[in-house]
C-alpha cells in the first residue's frame, strides 16, 4: 500500500480537522471528491486504507484519526483525536475551571447511571456544588449548551449522554478513571455507555451491536455465558453494510434492560 501523502490525503485530513468529527457516509463522500479533485488513486471500498496513510504521518504530532459508532443508531463516524492529552485538561482553552468541573461532574452523574443519561435538573442541581466557583443555573444552561455544540455532550428530550466524539477522544480516560463502572462491548470492543448487560456474566454489549448480534436468533442467549439473554433486543431498521447495526434512536436502556453495576 502506498504511504505517499498527497494532497488529495491533506484537504481530507483539513476538512476532518475543520469538524472535529465526521459521520460515516459523509467522510466517504469527501474521500471520493478529494481524489478526483487531486487525481489521486481512488477506491469506493479503501477509506480506511486512505486513512491510514494520513496517520502514518500524523504519528510524530501524536494526532490520529479514529473510527468510532454512534452508540444512539451504530453509524459510523470518524474523528480527528490528540493523543498526546487523555484527559479533560484538552478541552482547557475551550472552558474555564468550574465549566471544566461542571463537566466532570455531568461525566460523573451519566457514567454512574443506569442508563448512561443524566437529566438537566440533575446537572444543575450541580451547579451550585461546584468547588473551584458556583455557578448559577442560567451559566450552567449555557455550559450545557456550549458542550453539546462542541459535540462533547449529546441532549435528547432534556436528557444528556456523552456525544461519539466524547467517547471516541477519551475513551482511555474514561476507562482508566471509571474502571470499576464500564465496560467495554463484547462485540466491538469499544468503550460502552449506553449498554445492555448480561444478569449473570455481566458482559455487555451496545444498542446496535446487540441489535445485530440477535437479529437471526428467535431465543437470543448471551454469547459470553449462554444464558437467556432477557432484554428488549433492539430493531435494526436501516440495512447498510457499512454499518454495524442500526437502532431505533428512542430506544434508550431502562432500568429493565440491564444494568452497568456489579
Amino acid at each position: 500500500m502506498a504511504t505517499q501523502m498527497t494532497d488529495g490525503h491533506r484537504r481530507f485530513l483539513q476538512v476532518l480537522m475543520s469538524h472535529g468529527i465526521m459521520e460515516g457516509s459523509v467522510a466517504r463522500t469527501l474521500h471520493r471528491d478529494c481524489c478526483e479533485i487531486h487525481k489521486v488513486y481512488y477506491a469506493h471500498d479503501k477509506l480506511d486504507d486512505f486513512i491510514n496513510v494520513v496517520n502514518i504521518h500524523l504519528q510524530p504530532f501524536f494526532m490520529q484519526i479514529r473510527k468510532g459508532m454512534s452508540e444512539d443508531d451504530g453509524r459510523t463516524y470518524y474523528a480527528l483525536v490528540n493523543l498526546a492529552e487523555t484527559e479533560i485538561t484538552k478541552m482547557a482553552s475551550d472552558y474555564t475551571e468550574n465549566e471544566l468541573e461542571l463537566f466532570r461532574k455531568t461525566m460523573d452523574v451519566i457514567i454512574i447511571s443506569e442508563s448512561g443519561f443524566a437529566s438537566s435538573t440533575d446537572i444543575l442541581n450541580l451547579a451550585d456544588q461546584l468547588k473551584t466557583k458556583k455557578m448559577k443555573k442560567k451559566e450552567a444552561e449555557q455550559v450545557l449548551q456550549n458542550l453539546v455544540q462542541d459535540k462533547w455532550l449529546s441532549e435528547r428530550d432534556g436528557e444528556y449522554t456523552l456525544h461519539t466524539r466524547c467517547i471516541m477522544e477519551m475513551e482511555q480516560y474514561i476507562l482508566s478513571n471509571y474502571q470499576d463502572l464500564v465496560r467495554k462491548c463484547n462485540i466491538c470492543h469499544s468503550l460502552a455507555i449506553q449498554s445492555q448487560v448480561c444478569e449473570t456474566c455481566g458482559i455487555g454489549m451496545h444498542l446496535p451491536c446487540a441489535g445485530k448480534y440477535f437479529k437471526a436468533q428467535m431465543e437470543p442467549h448471551c454469547p459470553h455465558c449462554n444464558e437467556f439473554w432477557p432484554h428488549e433486543i433492539p430493531e435494526i431498521n436501516r440495512p447498510d453494510s457499512e454499518l454495524p447495526s442500526s437502532a431505533p434512536r428512542e430506544r434508550r436502556r431502562t432500568p429493565s434492560s440491564g444494568t452497568r453495576r456489579h
